[in-house]
């Protein structure tokens, strides 16, 4: 075989190597989540699987105990009890009504197993339904950004 036959085998295996990896790397870091109606539908594999499930926190379904928080997740009229035994703690947004991500295992007995929970309240960052933030207020005094340093011209 020629110099350049045995460059172009080893220009494939390169490329062919970096493609692996690229679409490796991007397949484990997709954040896809099923809905509780997704997961209802699942059925049977829903309990094989390693899942990311999103929904609102059930007003007054949070119970603490021991090492364990229970909790409900609603979504489209559907309710998915979760139980969270984590290492880390809950993160400060987690409260009734706020959206909730649990990653975890569906339990033989329905409950959701959750390792990791992520919350958020979208409600909290942003501006109350016709206002507009500060800065676009008429009115409003524009900021000026000033700089310490002068300049020497």
């Amino acid at each position: 075989m020629n110099k350049y036959g045995k460059f172009a085998i080893l220009m494939a295996i390169i490329v062919g190597s970096l493609s692996f990896l690229a679409y490796s790397g991007i397949q484990g870091s997709t954040s896809y989540y099923k809905t509780i109606p997704e997961l209802r539908k699942m059925g049977n594999s829903a309990q094989s699987r390693h899942i990311r499930v999103s929904g609102n926190v059930q007003g007054d379904s949070i119970v603490r105990e021991a090492g364990l928080v229970k909790f409900n997740l609603v979504e489209e009229k559907e309710t998915l009890r979760v139980a969270y035994e984590g290492r880390d703690p809950l993160p400060d947004t987690f409260r009734d009504g706020a959206q909730a991500l649990a990653d975890g295992r569906l339990g033989p007995d329905n409950v959701f197993h959750a390792t990791e929970i992520q919350a958020k309240c979208a409600s909290k960052y942003a501006p109350k339904p016709g206002m507009a933030p500060d800065q676009l207020q008429p009115g409003a005094k524009p900021a000026v950004m000033t700089s310490p340093m002068r300049s020497s011209l």
